[in-house]
């Protein structure tokens, strides 16, 4: 391609009315998976082309997996991946479509996450991505370098492999848009669209009328409608047909991928890929109007000013039709987004992040340490939610899924029919009876394990505990004692942690050994962690106890969204015994009921509700408030003059303890079990919630401050 034919423009050839069909692919990627990843890509464009598309767009940085992390800074990842588009390329499927497909590119020692527009075998550029995701999840400027040159291109030198098949030695890199013979297309990634001057917008005054988002974007309860809401911003301003490609599944990592890849023109949705499928490949076409595009264009004055007055983009030609050789064929009909409920989001997210990690981990299924309260119900409820997705894509046709399943259960002949038979193979609970355990939790945890269909076991780990208190008896030569026996707080302490010790260390021997069990030496089973997310942030749990796991399908989720989930559950998969755990208040049965019949509960505990955890986290992690200004925040949201009516003194000492006690147990944060990210206040320390782990307890200049602020509150409330 010459330098020259970049610069050049031409007129939009225009008829009465110019439809185009585009597909949009949701693909279940796995970082490294490179093979894998690409059979999925040349699926997804053989599929799309069957359907009659012109265009295909894909996700962020598909040939590779998005979450590669530090993989990228090896040279084997942006060479692999490049590989991976030589074997599309070679393929033959790019032929007749025009295909958007996410690559890493290292150019002058500096790699880009950029987008390679493909044609016919030609490669005719690489958009990189000028604005990267810095936040929460994402440290994007770790491994990229955002594209800082406003619409200008530069040359880049094809490797030797894709020299020879495309007959090409350099191919511009840079930001521009591509213009063929009867329209022009434009592509933003992922963050760019939320960014506040999205790229978008500028591509849209410049003439783009199709615009392409290869996106990755991450679960989180509710994320979708604020996606939607994004193109829309883009769409209703300056109309355009908007191709949002989302992936799916988990890709190796905490975050959840949730699909829903959309395909919207002007202001209304065309088409949207489902959320949570297990289908590995989903082509989502459309027959978008172009005409349509232009008449809403067309009527809005200032944009036409503004166009006028806008940079233009460098442009590369491409000759090809966009438009359909069908005039009699219908534009596709508008339809309404698709929004789960809150309670339909946390059966299926999770559960698709455990299929995908049981899949690809090569394990036999799940063993999880089963309490009868609520939040290991929750995840073995989740287990149950999983086996009904995996037999209704069995049902529906899906031959991977039933691969996948037959290679878990060791049976290449099974096909599973009922959710509580296969939850009967791949999931096992045991309820491991302590000296404070009840009949009521013991009964629960069984009734429920038999409603999900898990085979479930009950182990005494009574005797453990009295030999750890024996052999404590023998080195210090006196008896540790609960509390309500004489004892002191740090002997209570201790005794209820050895219990979760224990638990945790049973856990994984039953797990290892399970198979063994069944006259099977073949394999394993992942623990299943179900500490929520409330107790993290409150740092109320043991380190290393049961709730150190292989993975925690709950542990981004707060105590509110599973009582949501379970009620949901009890109704939708008659687990009906969810709801008398609902009722009761949760404990940890750590501590024996005291001689005045006193039990253990976990908000007394904690000096927390489990409401009032959740709104503290999020005012600590998505407000970023510290002590002072989040007994501020408090005031006015719990407040004397509120409908709560808290009194400051109240909160004053809620705010200390609240920092007092995630101070002590910030350490215990480094060593959370990795969970699927679910909510926006998650105190993962590995990725999403940088902190240091050693910090001063006291509190003292900020505890001072706050004493002189509820002072002056106190005064004012009088």
């Amino acid at each position: 391609m010459k330098h020259a034919e970049r610069s050049q423009e031409r007129d939009i050839v225009t008829s009465p009315t110019v439809k185009t069909r585009v597909a949009v692919s949701t693909l279940n990627q796995w970082a490294l998976d490179f093979e894998g990843n690409r059979d999925r890509i040349i699926e997804s464009i053989k599929q799309a082309k069957e359907q009659g598309a012109k265009m295909r767009v894909g996700s962020e940085l598909e040939t590779t997996g998005y979450s590669c992390e530090d993989h990228f800074l090896e040279s084997d990842t942006t060479d692999l991946a490049f590989d991976v588009l030589a074997d599309i390329i070679e393929s033959g499927v790019t032929d007749d479509i025009f295909c958007v497909i996410g690559v890493p590119v290292m150019h002058e020692g500096a790699r880009y996450n950029c987008d390679a527009y493909v044609l016919n075998g030609t490669i005719y550029g690489f958009k990189a991505k000028k604005h990267l995701a810095n936040d929460g999840n994402y440290y994007e400027p770790r491994w990229f370098t955002a594209w800082s040159k406003d619409r200008e291109l530069e040359d880049f030198i094809l490797p030797p492999r894709l020299e020879r098949l495309t007959k090409q030695k350099i191919v511009p890199i840079g930001d521009f848009v591509i213009q063929t013979n009867d329209t022009i297309l434009g592509s933003e990634k992922c963050e760019e669209m939320f960014v506040p001057n999205n790229p978008g917008i500028d591509m849209a005054l410049d003439g783009v009328e199709i615009f392409a988002n290869g996106s990755d974007s991450h679960w989180e309860v509710g994320k979708l409608q604020n996606r939607v809401r994004k193109i829309f911003r883009t769409t209703e301003s300056s109309g355009g047909i908007y191709i949002y490609a989302n992936s799916v599944g988990g890709d190796g990592g905490r975050m959840l991928k949730d699909g829903s890849s959309l395909i919207i023109q002007n202001n209304t949705v065309l088409a949207q890929a489902p959320q949570f499928t297990l289908d590995t490949v989903t082509s989502t076409v459309a027959t978008a109007n172009l005409t349509a595009v232009r008449s809403y264009r067309s009527v809005a004055g200032s944009a036409r000013v503004q166009a006028d007055k806008s940079k233009s983009y460098p442009r590369i030609l491409v000759p090809f039709d966009m438009g359909l050789e069908a005039p009699t064929e219908l534009p596709t009909e508008p339809v309404e987004p698709i929004f789960l409920t809150r309670a339909e989001e946390i059966a299926k997210g999770p559960a698709l992040w455990m299929w995908d990690y049981l899949r690809r981990s090569g394990a036999s299924g799940f063993f999880l340490p089963l309490s009868g309260g609520l939040d290991s119900g929750s995840v073995n409820a989740l287990v149950g939610s999983m086996c009904h997705m995996v037999i209704d894509a069995v049902q529906e046709g899906n031959k991977e899924v039933l691969a996948d399943i037959r290679r878990i259960v060791a049976d290449e002949d099974y096909i599973p029919t009922d959710p509580r038979e296969l939850a009967g193979r791949i999931s096992v609970t045991c309820y491991m009876k302590g000296p404070a355990s009840s009949g009521k939790t013991e009964s629960r945890a069984a009734m429920l394990a038999r409603e999900v269909g898990s085979d479930h076991f009950v182990a005494d780990i009574e005797p453990m505990v009295r030999e750890f208190r024996e052999t404590m008896r023998k080195i210090f030569g006196w008896e540790l004692r609960f509390e309500h026996e004489g004892g002191t707080r740090a002997e209570d302490l201790a005794l209820q942690n050895i219990q979760a010790r224990v638990r945790m260390a049973l856990a994984y021997l039953q797990a290892q050994t399970y198979r063994v069990s069944k006259g099977r030496n073949d394999n394993f089973l992942l623990v299943l962690g179900s500490a929520n997310v409330d107790e993290a942030n409150r740092g109320y749990f043991t380190k290393y106890d049961c709730s150190s796991a292989d993975i925690n399908p709950i542990g981004g989720l707060a105590k509110k969204d599973l009582r949501i989930f379970a009620e949901y559950a009890a109704e939708k998969f008659a687990y009906t015994t969810l709801k008398g755990i609902i009722a009761d208040k949760p404990t940890a049965e750590l501590r024996p009921d005291s001689p005045d019949g006193h039990q253990q509960t976990d908000e007394e505990d904690m000096g927390f509700t489990y409401d009032e955890l959740g709104e503290v986290a999020s005012l600590r992690k998505e407000e970023r408030l510290g002590p002072v200004s989040m007994f501020q925040r408090l005031v006015e949201l719990w407040g004397p003059h509120t409908e709560k009516g808290m009194s400051i003194e109240a909160i004053e000492n809620k705010v200390k303890y609240f920092h007092v006690m995630y101070a002590i147990n910030r350490h215990k944060l480094t060593t959370l079990t990795p969970a699927v990210h679910a909510v926006g206040y998650s105190p993962d320390d590995n990725r999403f919630d940088q902190r240091p782990f050693l910090i001063p307890k006291n509190w003292s200049y900020q505890f001072k401050k706050i004493d002189r602020l509820a002072r002056e509150y106190e005064k004012d409330f009088r």
